[in-house]
């Protein structure tokens, strides 16, 4: 297929867009910044700025992924911060919906980004698609995302939102930043520990963004989480016995508070998503428990 991908240089883009291009896809990603050089460049991904004319480029597309938006990590969530979060998502969506108003052949289908975020923190409830969205922060910057997302549908473009969890990779995302407190002999669970961790292990994620992209007769929201949720502190033991590292030094919610603010929700969030759907229509996992995985990511 050939693929339109915006936010593709970032942490799951860069992951998502080689795995595409390794498995036959031709992958276009959109940048702001395109004179940027990248390594992603191949045979099979190349770098564009943002056309003039959307819609026009639209026409050559048989699917567009739609990753981008402002980190959420790594910054205090300040007023300013906040609202790029949301205008990055937002606005992006909004270009893209516009460019399928106006293409002459509207690509087959739509795959936009959210975030389990949109749930909120539910304890120990297992959360599923069909479950009612929170009311902080996140969950509406995730509400106003899917809505954008979803006025694709009025264009007869097939849509996919993919709630998509904590993607495990050693290069970025929260793995990528507690393995240097346990390599260290300092590690543990943040927060209480008691809080559910909606992990998935990335190569799962890029097999389902692309099961969801070519099973045509799939649509609406898809929890991409692993199916087997662990909490905080499991994710801290599993990784102290993988890494051979002591797993005991936890890092208390009030310091997470003063480091990060109100951001520090989406680490202590407890978050028991189940991926019902994608189960339901036939996926299969590589990676349904949490220590296989590791052992996968840190041979």
């Amino acid at each position: 297929m050939k693929i339109l991908m915006t936010g593709g240089t970032g942490f799951i883009g860069h992951h998502l867009s080689t795995w595409l291009s390794e498995n036959g896809h031709q992958v276009t990603i959109l940048s702001r910044h395109p004179q940027k050089k990248h390594d992603l460049e191949s045979d099979s991904i190349t770098i564009e700025p943002w056309p003039e004319n959307l819609g026009k480029r639209l026409n050559e597309i048989d699917a567009v992924i739609n990753l981008a938006g402002e980190n959420l990590f790594g910054q205090r969530w300040t007023a300013s911060v906040k609202r790029r979060i949301l205008e990055s998502r937002v606005k992006t969506t909004r270009s893209i919906i516009e460019g399928i108003r106006t293409a002459d052949e509207a690509p087959g289908v739509l795959v936009s980004a959210s975030a389990v975020g949109y749930y909120g923190s539910r304890g120990r409830e297992r959360i599923h698609e069909k479950d009612a969205p929170a009311n902080d922060f996140l969950a509406v910057v995730c509400q106003q995302w899917e809505d954008e997302a979803k006025k694709a549908e009025a264009c007869d473009v097939r849509t996919v939102i993919t709630r998509i969890g904590l993607p495990l990779q050693t290069d970025g995302g929260v793995l990528g930043k507690m393995l240097t407190p346990f390599k260290f002999g300092v590690g543990g669970p943040l927060g209480n520990g008691r809080q559910f961790f909606p992990w998935i292990h990335m190569t799962d994620l890029c097999r389902a963004v692309n099961f969801l992209m070519t099973k045509e007769d799939l649509s609406g929201p898809f929890n991409m989480t692993a199916p087997i949720p662990v909490t905080m502190r499991q994710f801290a033991v599993d990784l102290g016995r993988v890494l051979h590292r002591p797993a005991w030094l936890s890092v208390p919610k009030f310091a997470l508070d003063l480091l990060l603010g109100e951001a520090a929700k989406s680490v202590t969030a407890s978050l028991r998503v189940v991926p019902q759907k994608l189960l339901n229509a036939g996926f299969e996992f590589q990676f349904r428990e949490l220590e296989p995985a590791l052992r996968d990511l840190l041979r």
